[in-house]
C-alpha cells in the first residue's frame, strides 16, 4: 500500500518550518564572555546576536535575565549604531563597544518598552546588553575592556561568506539621535 500523497507534502512543509525556525534559535547558544575592569574579572554568560534577524529580534519579550546573563550584539561593519527597548520588558544596560572591544559608552537601566533612540554616538563594532543595574553595580566603566570569542574574529554568514550587507538599524536610516 502506497503512503497517502499529503503526507509527503507534510513532510516537506515540516522541513521547510524547521529551516525558517533554526536561525532564531541559533541565538540561544551562549559564550563565555568577560570585562576586564582595573583589577577585576567580570565573566558572563552571553547569547549572541550576529544575523540581522538575531538582532532584530535581540532580547524582545524576554521576562528575566540571568545575573551573569547577557546578549551581544555583533555588527558586520564598525558604524554609529542606534538601539531601543520596543517589546523588551526589562530594564538593560548597553554598553557601546570598539572594534577593539573597549567600552565607548554606557547607557544604564534603559526604560523598559521605550521606543526613545539610544545612540552610540560614536562608531561601534558590538553592543553588549546586560541585565539592568549591573554596569553600576560591578563598576563597569569607559574603557574597560570586553573579551567573547566571536568578537576576536571575522564575521561570516551562509556558507562560509562575509555578507555584503552592512546591517544598520532602522533609526539610522529615519535620522535619529536618540539618547
Amino acid at each position: 500500500m502506497r503512503p497517502a500523497p499529503w503526507r509527503g507534502l507534510a513532510r516537506a512543509w515540516v522541513l521547510v518550518l524547521l529551516m525558517w525556525v533554526a536561525p532564531a534559535w541559533a541565538g540561544e547558544a551562549t559564550v563565555t564572555a568577560t570585562i576586564d575592569s582595573g583589577a577585576a574579572r567580570h565573566h558572563f554568560q552571553i547569547e549572541l546576536a550576529i544575523t540581522a534577524d538575531q538582532r532584530a529580534r535581540g532580547l524582545m519579550g524576554r521576562r528575566d535575565l540571568a545575573p551573569d546573563g547577557g546578549m551581544l550584539f555583533i555588527f558586520p561593519a564598525v558604524a554609529r549604531q542606534v538601539m531601543w527597548m520596543k517589546n523588551t520588558p526589562l530594564p538593560l544596560d548597553m554598553l557601546f563597544l570598539d572594534a577593539d572591544g573597549r567600552i565607548v559608552r554606557i547607557v544604564e537601566r534603559t526604560v523598559p518598552f521605550s521606543t526613545a533612540h539610544i545612540s552610540s554616538r560614536r562608531p561601534v563594532k558590538a553592543v553588549l546588553e546586560l541585565r539592568g543595574g549591573t554596569a553600576g553595580r560591578l563598576g563597569l566603566k569607559v574603557g574597560d575592556r570586553l573579551t567573547a570569542p566571536a568578537l576576536d574574529r571575522p564575521l561570516k554568514y551562509g556558507r562560509g561568506r562575509r555578507s555584503p550587507v552592512h546591517m544598520t538599524t532602522l533609526f539610522q536610516y529615519i535620522g535619529g539621535d536618540g539618547v
